[in-house]
């Protein structure tokens, strides 16, 4: 049928043989029935071959043996449908080595027999029914000991026959009608990969009770976003793949499948709980006309699920002792060159594999492990393996390195500026507590700073022959004194003993350890071990501040968004609870850092770096780690990454909160009123109850905040919204087709951004960007779109001192270092200032030389123009038009180096 006409259905039609053309007991696995199927000069069994004949005669009886078992009770066929929905929706297991639609009927129906001890009885839902067969196959010992039925014509199974079974088969349902293997195609990786869904389905049902239907039953589970790791192998052309003899028991890619999977399980050990090996026997756009030539090129798909973090990322592989030669020589043979003696601190000698990289590497050890594994044994050329592990890293580093690395010197510089401040003795209220709020602390900073040669108290080493960044990140540090009941009462009062407290602190540390500082209006920054921090005082009605200025009321009139990021910006205790809350998540999954990392560097690549703040993507990933059914957490940032835009692209965002609850605090009924008020909010936003309240567009609930007040209040509106899911589900799909091996190039796609979808562009001198390292991709604005006006670049600032400057001695040196100065925050500020309510501002805050604009429909000048075309007045539209980029451009002079227009504002 053409598949024009066959839309709606598709007859199979499946060819069988007699019950009684051959002799059953000739096919029994230990026979052998292809007789070129040999082994030094001996027959050997095909067990497989048998059972599919098997299959074929009986395959009437078994129909008729699923009508009378099923037929009694319209739950049976009710809980069927849900068993066969809940297999295909995950599509590992629902294969030919694992699940199908027959297999998964006769386990029901054997469940409601003698035999399989009427477990389900007629009585019970198509759901009950349902959580028993899910219970039956979760329990693992079960299925490893074989389901074998009680034959019709014999009594019990014998012992021997089971002994038989379960030696040619790795899984065993034996049939109530022969000795056939209902299960002959089920492979060992195939049984655990179901055990493992069912186990977790079962869980998720017991933790949710009456919720989950859709997580159950209408959540895909596809290769790209279930495994951690991923390859591709394309094995074709090797001699070793082709069989001595045509005829064999097994498919050849079969046998080469499981070659493939035990290479794997034994290189990789207890570093993965699961190696599954998938075979597409033909391509999806293979067409018969074709012929059978291409079967043999499709690649091998491989996925790996890590079992534990530790285990996984270890740089040693200890093997057996020196003195046990038998097992070293295997060792050695299957290491070849990686093997190597060393001797551990306790004394023992052991073979070992070393994997040697540095620390922010160790995600890739899956991956050397894979390649050298398949090179060695294989024989596999670089160019036939492919495997997902570090393609969005090049989004992460700088100078082909990545920041993160100095992350632990960080953190020891943080504990010595602790120490240091809870030792400072000559204050009127001591410090109870310090607390890090920068997400450099908690792993998730796109680019943590590294340690600046300049931000310290004396030269340490030589940093002439290195490029010396004139700018330095600073970095939060929240700090909280002793209670008193003498603190002033109006706010500028507070902020001015703030800054006296900060100020005094500074003196007193400069003073007894030498710690230099940086004094300003509103902050007051120490230098040490190369880095910048900012010191932050909570005062314990800093809260109460905050609901007086707005924050949980009604925002003064102007730009909102921006009132309310300086808001939170106040909000030191917020911002403490979602520091620790999200520290400890960091603790329990490390691949939490990278996932924020990649997913904080996609949203800003796309220029939504005014939209989502950052605190909202960490909540965002959070939640993949807290919630992940129907998946596990992830454990590598590829897959959390996968996640976190399908997470974006396919929520609900209209209908449904998002709830992150790290550590578990909120109780099924505060759920249900979470649930409540964001319903509330949202007919609100409809004018049913004719109130003035919107609602956030983005609705992230968490423990310290139910009605999503804090970082998503304002922003994304439902403007930024739509836009920001359109980009997210077209980066899905391309990541996903990236990681199933469908496309094998553009992964940088994923991170650059269409510049034509915006009204104008701002071009900005590279060289007088802060951070241009951090840049992915050079402006590319396409031919044709001649810029509104061109300036020159201010000689005022670089990003790097001049050798000049640096020869001139440490100090003067110092005196030329920017804390906390970057020209481009400035340049945006000023410009929302300047100009209000006149465009949408589009920009990337890693250090992207491009800045978009969108008109803003709203803006004074469209509605004046507006009314003059009603009045048929002269419509002065291109002139205003250039009249405001020129503006713009001046606002910047010195940083802007072009403005282009691209699409002139429409006139309504």
């Amino acid at each position: 049928m053409d598949n024009d006409t066959a839309n709606d259905f598709v007859i199979r039609i499946i060819p069988t043989v007699l019950a009684g053309v051959f002799d059953i007991s000739k096919l029994a696995p230990g026979r052998n029935n292809v007789r070129d199927f040999q082994q030094g000069g001996m027959a050997q069994p095909t067990p497989d071959y048998n059972a599919s004949i098997l299959e074929d005669m009986f395959i009437e009886d078994h129909s008729a043996f699923l009508k009378n078992s099923l037929s009694g009770s319209k739950n049976f066929v009710e809980a069927l449908l849900l068993l066969k929905v809940w297999a295909r929706q995950r599509n590992s297991i629902n294969g030919p080595d694992c699940l199908n639609g027959f297999i998964i009927s006769i386990i029901l129906a054997y469940l409601t027999t003698e035999g399989g001890g009427k477990r389900i009885t007629g009585q019970m839902t198509g759901f009950q029914a349902f959580r028993v067969v899910i219970d039956f196959i979760a329990i693992s010992s079960t299925l490893e000991k074989g389901i074998f039925m009680q034959p019709q014509s014999v009594g019990n199974v014998s012992l021997e026959l089971k002994r038989r079974l379960l030696q040619f088969f790795e899984v065993v349902i034996c049939d109530s009608v022969t000795y056939l293997n209902l299960a002959f195609r089920m492979t060992k990786s195939g049984l655990v990969e179901l055990v493992d869904e069912a186990a977790r389905t079962l869980r998720y049902m017991n933790k949710c009770k009456d919720k989950g239907f859709e997580e159950v039953f209408m959540t895909r589970i596809d290769f790209p976003a279930k495994f951690d790791y991923h390859a591709r192998i394309i094995p074709v052309g090797k001699d070793h793949m082709k069989p001595p003899n045509i005829c064999m028991d097994k498919e050849h890619s079969r046998v080469y499948e499981k070659q493939v999977e035990l290479l794997l399980s034994k290189g990789l050990g207890d570093r993965a709980r699961l190696v599954r090996v998938l075979h597409r026997s033909i391509p999806a756009n293979w067409h018969i006309d074709e012929g059978l030539e291409c079967l043999g090129k499709v690649p091998l798909l491989v996925g790996i699920l890590i079992s534990d973090f530790e285990k996984a990322f270890r740089m040693i592989d200890v093997g057996p002792s020196a003195d046990n030669k038998i097992e070293s020589a295997k060792f050695r043979s299957f290491w070849g060159e990686k093997s190597e003696l060393r001797r551990f601190k306790d004394g023992i000698i052991a073979e070992t594999a070393v994997w040697e990289c540095e620390h922010w590497e160790k995600h890739l050890i899956i991956k050397k492990i894979m390649e050298y594994t398949l090179r060695r044994h294989l024989s596999l050329s670089s160019q036939d393996i492919s495997i997902v592990g570090d393609q969005l890293d090049f989004t992460l580093l700088q100078g082909g390195k990545d920041p993160i690395a100095s992350t632990p010197t960080l953190l020891d510089a943080l504990d010595v500026l602790s120490k240091c401040l809870r030792g400072v003795e000559d204050l009127p209220l001591r410090i109870s507590s310090v607390q890090p709020l920068d997400s450099a602390f908690r792993h998730t900073s796109v680019f943590p700073p590294m340690p600046h040669p300049l931000a310290t108290d004396k030269e340490k080493r030589q940093y002439s022959d290195i490029l010396v960044p004139t700018c330095i990140q600073t970095l939060e540090v929240m700090i909280q004194l002793e209670g008193s009941g003498k603190w002033p009462i109006g706010e500028i009062a507070i902020e001015k003993t703030k800054s006296a407290f900060c100020l005094k602190i500074a003196e007193s540390m400069q003073k007894r350890w030498g710690i230099l500082y940086v004094a300003a209006e509103d902050a007051v920054d120490l230098q040490m071990a190369g880095f910048a921090f900012r010191l932050r005082i909570l005062y314990e009605k800093d809260k109460s501040l905050i609901k007086k200025q707005g924050l949980f009321g009604v925002l003064p009139v102007g730009n909102l968004q921006n009132t309310n990021c300086v808001l939170l910006e106040k909000d030191l205790l917020l911002r403490s609870q979602h520091s620790s809350m999200l520290n400890g998540l960091q603790g329990l999954h490390p691949v939490y850092g990278p996932t924020v990392r990649l997913a904080k560097r996609w949203i800003c690549s796309h220029m939504f770096s005014g939209s989502l703040a950052d605190e909202a993507v960490e909540l965002l990933v959070a939640h993949l780690f807290v919630r992940p059914f129907p998946f596990s957490a992830p454990c590598s940032r590829v897959t959390g990454f996968l996640r976190f835009l399908r997470l974006v692209a396919y929520h609900d965002w209209a209908l449904s909160p998002l709830v992150v609850d790290v550590n578990g605090d909120l109780t099924m009924k505060e759920e249900g009123q979470i649930m409540a008020q964001f319903i509330a909010r949202r007919k609100d936003s409809r004018g049913e109850s004719g109130a003035n309240n919107t609602g956030p567009a983005m609705y992230i609930a968490t423990p310290y905040d139910w009605e999503s007040e804090s970082w998503t209040s304002f922003s994304p509106d439902n403007l930024s919204l739509k836009r920001l899911i359109a980009y997210a589900r077209s980066s899905a799909e391309l990541l996903t087709r990236l990681v199933g091996g469908e496309v094998l190039e553009g992964w940088k796609s994923l991170f650059r951004t269409p510049l034509q979808c915006y009204d104008a562009l701002i071009l900005l001198h590279r060289d007088k960007l802060a951070y241009p390292s951090q840049i992915l991709f050079n402006a590319d604005i396409k031919q044709g779109s001649l810029p509104v006006t061109t300036q020159e670049a201010s000689m005022d600032f670089f990003p790097y001192l001049s050798p000049l400057v640096i020869r001139k001695g440490f100090q003067e040196a110092r005196n030329h270092l920017l804390v906390g100065f970057d020209p481009v925050k400035y340049f945006l500020h000023d410009l929302k200032t300047d100009m209000p309510k006149v465009f949408n501002i589009w920009h990337d805050a890693f250090g992207s030389e491009v800045i978009g604009l969108t008109w803003n429909k709203e803006a004074p000048f469209l509605k004046d123009a507006a009314q003059k075309r009603k009045r048929k007045e002269p419509d002065p539209t291109n002139f205003d038009v250039r009249n405001i980029l020129e503006e713009v451009a001046n606002v910047g002079t010195g940083l802007v180096k072009t403005v282009h227009l691209l699409k002139s504002p429409k006139y309504n």
